[in-house]
């Protein structure tokens, strides 16, 4: 039987070397970890989605609702853009694009972006989007909940991914405090997760990725969507290689 996969996501998701893509996309990860595996995947994503997004998304979507019956797998794969620097609370930041009149809305946000890489680098990256134990504490929450909807639905998620963006003026301190405690999380939870500094650090960091320094090349897409299907086939497909 092919396997249906159901994807939170962040941009990593759905960004290729030129910008965003429709879900459907061949090129995109998620559609070839599924075409590995011999299957589809269903992606629930959004721009600069953290691991509180995918938790409200579960609880508030009601087309998840619907594919939580019907999937064979989830793949919780936020948590990189939880780790970038924040120098404005999140609700003040996300709260620009409700500005009103437009130009004054115009006027605020291209001052925020042009101060953003100096704080960043002012502040060494901190505060960021969401510290690491609300990271985990979303994760395992998710996980907790879908667990007591589908006991045997297999989970998987992710380590943070790394950038070399001038939009945050090249800071990533918060990465490696995230990533071990993510980890730590894993193992308790019992959640295998696919290192995407491992997999894609190297092509991101060599420049070979987006000009923006974040988001992958399609080289990436293809080394993140084969190595997700090797983490996941030992599951959904027991007697693959």
């Amino acid at each position: 039987m092919a396997p249906r996969l159901l994807v939170f996501g962040d941009s990593l998701s759905f960004h290729g070397p030129d910008g965003p893509l429709a879900a459907d996309d061949a090129r995109l990860w998620p559609n070839i970890a599924a075409e590995a595996l011999g299957g589809s995947a269903d992606l629930v994503a959004g721009f600069g989605w953290n691991a509180r997004d995918a938790w409200w998304s579960l609880t508030g979507d009601p087309r998840v609702w619907a594919d939580l019956h019907h999937v064979d797998a989830v793949v919780l794969a936020v948590g990189s853009m939880d780790t970038l620097p924040s120098p404005l609370p999140t609700y003040l930041r996300t709260g620009m694009r409700y500005l009103r009149p437009d130009s004054l809305r115009r006027v605020v946000r291209k001052t925020y972006l042009a101060a953003q890489p100096r704080l960043a680098v002012a502040f060494r990256g901190r505060p960021v989007v969401l510290p690491a134990k609300l990271t985990v504490h979303y994760l395992e929450t998710a996980v907790e909940a879908l667990r007591v909807l589908r006991p045997e639905l297999p989970i998987f998620s992710m380590l943070p991914s790394v950038h070399r963006a001038a939009a945050y003026g090249h800071v990533h301190t918060a990465r490696p405090g995230a990533a071990a405690a993510i980890a730590a999380w894993g193992r308790r939870a019992d959640v295998p997760l696919l290192d995407l500094e491992a997999v894609v650090g190297e092509h991101v960091l060599s420049g070979r990725g987006n000009p923006d320094g974040m988001h992958w090349g399609w080289e990436g897409h293809a080394s993140v969507g084969e190595e997700m299907a090797r983490l996941m086939a030992p599951v959904l497909r027991p007697a693959a290689t």
